[in-house]
């Protein structure tokens, strides 16, 4: 089976995280702190705090940009349902924003009209969470040129953009955002096992998500309420969590992080590829914005299924069965049962639903083969024609 998506682990890698298993340090030590300045400094960040996971990062944004109980968060319905539950975690609700039909992100005119519909009835959001899907940014300045008119605050969820760029700059750097968050899931850009990491130019929201990550627990003087008792002392000054990387993930990304770079344009050689070899079949290959530089960390065609004579189904049914790993990225949250009972139905957020109609996503690893992608483009040959 070719999978979708796949990491690539060296000697090198494994050679960093044995490395660390022989320090005196698993958990908290020089690696995490490597890490994270790494990853600033590449994207061009002021502060970032490497967390478990992704969706501990959205979690502890959402906390430190005020995110509670009578507010709202809006989000793409075509994303990982992470992208929406961080906001029912703090306990806010959420709604959606219909997806742009070239690039599948959130579409900013959809936004707009939203946002003149929820000022009129008092509903306007606090905080807006902008997915990066397949590693293509959103249309961040048109976004942030919003939130600055209606007075929210811009999450920029680019679990799958790492090593992408928006405008000629790094995604990360947060010029249109108040925090961003990448994944480093193993099907990710890079990965570090499992992990995430959130990245702000705000020293206050950086100060606050350190607090929420480990436990709200400070040794630093300034922030506790008295002296401290003694050089072992510690304050709970705030109800947090245990969200810490450990030394073990942190080497593993330090290590990936050198062949980042190397990784994405790697992808953007396959994609180019695809393109080409998928031209004459009945699929819509992906619209790049000019704006962009895709992360590519997916590659998803969009099934012309008037030309085809069989059922998206029976195609992904068909790919797999001959080899082929494809996957759907994603199913529109506002589907899913739990969202349902909270009153979302079909019909909702039509763009999103007929995206999901046509969606697979074709293998696409730094690792892949020529022979690999051409034994994905027969396949599709067989199934499509």
């Amino acid at each position: 089976m070719i999978p979708y998506g796949r990491q690539d682990i060296t000697q090198i890698d494994i050679d960093a995280v044995v490395e660390v298993l022989q320090s005196d340090f698993l958990t908290q030590g020089p690696m995490v702190p490597r890490f994270e300045q790494g990853v600033a400094r590449h994207v061009g960040a002021a502060h970032s705090l490497a967390v478990n996971s992704a969706t501990s990062a959205l979690h502890i944004a959402c906390l430190a940009l005020g995110l509670g109980e009578g507010d709202c968060l809006w989000t793409s319905p075509i994303t990982f349902v992470a992208s929406a539950n961080c906001a029912l975690y703090c306990g806010a609700q959420v709604d959606f924003v219909d997806i742009d039909p070239r690039t599948y992100n959130l579409c900013p005119s959809a936004l707009e009209r939203k946002l003149q519909v929820a000022e009129r009835e008092g509903t306007l959001p606090k905080v807006l969470i902008a997915v990066h899907l397949c590693g293509q940014p959103c249309d961040m300045q048109a976004i942030a040129a919003l939130a600055r008119r209606y007075a929210f605050k811009v999450i920029e969820d680019a679990s799958h953009a790492i090593g992408g760029k928006y405008q000629g700059e790094f995604i990360g750097n947060c010029r249109h955002s108040d925090i961003t968050v990448f994944s480093f899931h193993p099907v990710k850009i890079i990965t570090t096992a499992e992990g995430g990491m959130a990245l702000t130019n705000s020293a206050e929201l950086a100060e606050k998500m350190t607090l929420l990550r480990s436990h709200g627990i400070t040794r630093d003087p300034a922030q506790m309420t008295h002296a401290a008792d003694g050089p072992w002392y510690y304050q709970q000054i705030d109800l947090g969590f245990n969200y810490r990387m450990t030394e073990l993930q942190a080497a593993l990304g330090v290590s990936q992080m050198q062949r980042l770079d190397q990784f994405v344009a790697r992808r953007h050689e396959l994609a180019a590829r695809y393109d080409r070899l998928l031209a004459a079949l009945p699929v819509m290959t992906p619209w790049q914005h000019p704006d962009s530089y895709s992360g590519l960390h997916l590659y998803v065609v969009r099934l012309k299924l008037e030309q085809i004579g069989k059922s998206h189904r029976e195609v992904f049914e068909s790919l797999r069965e001959q080899g082929i790993g494809v996957n759907l990225h994603y199913i529109p949250v506002h589907t899913q049962p739990y969202y349902q009972s909270m009153g979302f139905k079909l019909g909702d957020f039509p763009e999103a639903e007929r995206y999901y109609a046509e969606a697979i996503s074709l293998p696409m690893f730094q690792t892949m083969t020529r022979v690999q992608q051409d034994r994905v483009i027969e396949v599709l040959h067989e199934v499509l024609c």
